[in-house]
């Protein structure tokens, strides 16, 4: 049973004693000339939640659009690229419109293996989870990572993993899961939104939007990402609190925090423009749905 008011407390005050950074520093992993709107709406996001500073690595052909790009044309060279910024960021969002090429996820494939070696949050989304459905053991036993599969990645994860998957509703195959990689969180999405770390399971069931358009699941690894990069600001004592949350809990806290500003802000903008709503919409309504976040029962039960 965890309360509300934990959550709370891995976000930083508003305060002129902190410096740009401090709030949040996001590096992302993704992009590509077919997909450059993957990498904004999780850019934005991030920024939208209240990140300070975010850093997008992306294929040459989607820099125009993104305006950041990785220069160079091999494995070696963009691995150097991406990891020499590491010093300078506090999280790895790793998918968003990564697309399947061959360069590109051996590359990030690297990337990856630098980040743990920096000991770095990782979250992992789209054509990132394709990646480690070849090749689990880039985040095997690595509990700094968050996975965030729909339905269909997490049927194939399962499957990866030979883990036998049957319907529930009650975060059993999100704790199985894993279980099986190793005690890596996991947000099984859907109409209840699962977390799970292996030994807790919290669950958000908040009232959605109805309408499922592409762009959800980038706007949620944005969020995410701030979340835990608050959640490493607390860690290193950035401002003055009780120190009560163990680092170990962070993952599942920052998880299920952004499960529910995510959900909050798609029910507000399908509640003003119905069947019309768009995914900047929802863009839109993170500012108002984090308020409404702080400003909930602070004794209210996540799970």
């Amino acid at each position: 049973m965890v309360h509300l008011s934990k959550v709370r407390q891995l976000i930083p005050p508003l305060s002129g004693e902190l410096h740009k950074g401090q709030a949040g520093r996001i590096g992302i992993v993704g992009g590509s000339e077919d997909y450059t709107g993957a990498p904004y709406f999780s850019g934005i996001s991030a920024m939208k939640l209240g990140a300070d500073l975010c850093h997008i690595f992306c294929e040459p052909g989607a820099g125009t659009a993104i305006k950041k790009d990785i220069p160079g044309s091999s494995v070696k060279e963009i691995t150097d690229r991406v990891s020499s910024v590491f010093s300078r960021l506090h999280v790895l969002v790793v998918g968003p419109g990564l697309s399947r090429d061959s360069l590109m996820l051996a590359s990030t494939r690297e990337i990856i293996g630098k980040a743990r070696e920096e000991n770095m949050a990782i979250v992992i989304d789209a054509d990132g989870l394709f990646l480690i459905q070849q090749h689990p053991s880039i985040i095997q036993d690595y509990t700094k990572a968050v996975l965030t599969p729909n339905v269909v990645e997490f049927k194939r994860l399962c499957e990866a993993m030979k883990v036998p998957y049957t319907e529930d509703n009650k975060g059993t195959m999100a704790k199985k899961l894993s279980t099986a990689l190793g005690g890596v969180t996991v947000i099984q999405k859907g109409s209840v939104d699962v977390v799970s770390n292996g030994k807790q399971v919290f669950t958000c069931d908040k009232e959605g939007g109805l309408k499922r358009m592409g762009g959800q699941g980038d706007i949620l690894s944005g969020v995410l990402g701030t979340m835990l990069a608050w959640g490493k600001s607390y860690e290193e004592g950035v401002w003055k609190h009780s120190n009560e949350i163990k680092s170990q809990d962070i993952p599942m806290l920052a998880a299920w925090g952004a499960c529910a500003i995510v959900r909050e802000s798609g029910r507000r903008a399908f509640e003003k423009h119905g069947r019309a709503v768009l995914t900047s919409d929802m863009v839109n309504e993170i500012g108002s749905s984090y308020n409404s976040f702080m400003k909930g029962k602070s004794n209210g039960i996540l799970a």
